[in-house]
């Protein structure tokens, strides 16, 4: 069955990989190259999932995790973080902000499917 996916992602390659990926994998997708707006967003798409870069300009992923679970609408959303820049404590203060699953880049992309699979 497929489900609803929001992807915000501001480097093309990586967010056509993870849409395509998704795709491939029979969801629906809508892509957003900057979270600015992800909340209304995705009080319209209504995603099942929402699949967020940590480091993005003009707001930072941590900050749209926040947004959505400070939102009672969105809250019970499940996150997926990505980061290329995974250093000491990051994963435990992503998780601390709320999102469920964490993957660091380069990507496996076994590993993204299972944790997209695992979050659905």
């Amino acid at each position: 069955m497929a489900k609803r996916v929001l992807v915000v992602e501001d480097n093309e390659l990586n967010l056509k990989l993870f849409c395509d990926l998704l795709r491939a994998h029979g969801h629906e997708v809508l892509p957003l190259r900057d979270g600015r707006d992800l909340v209304a967003q995705a009080r319209a798409f209504r995603p099942d999932l929402v699949i967020t870069d940590i480091h993005l300009p003009h707001i930072s992923g941590l900050d749209l995790i926040i947004s959505l679970k400070r939102d009672a609408e969105l809250s019970a959303i499940p996150i997926m973080a990505v980061t290329a820049y995974a250093g000491h404590g990051d994963e435990e203060r992503i998780r601390s902000a709320g999102a469920q699953a964490y993957v660091s880049k380069p990507i496996s992309v076994l590993r993204f499917v299972e944790q997209v699979n695992a979050l659905l």
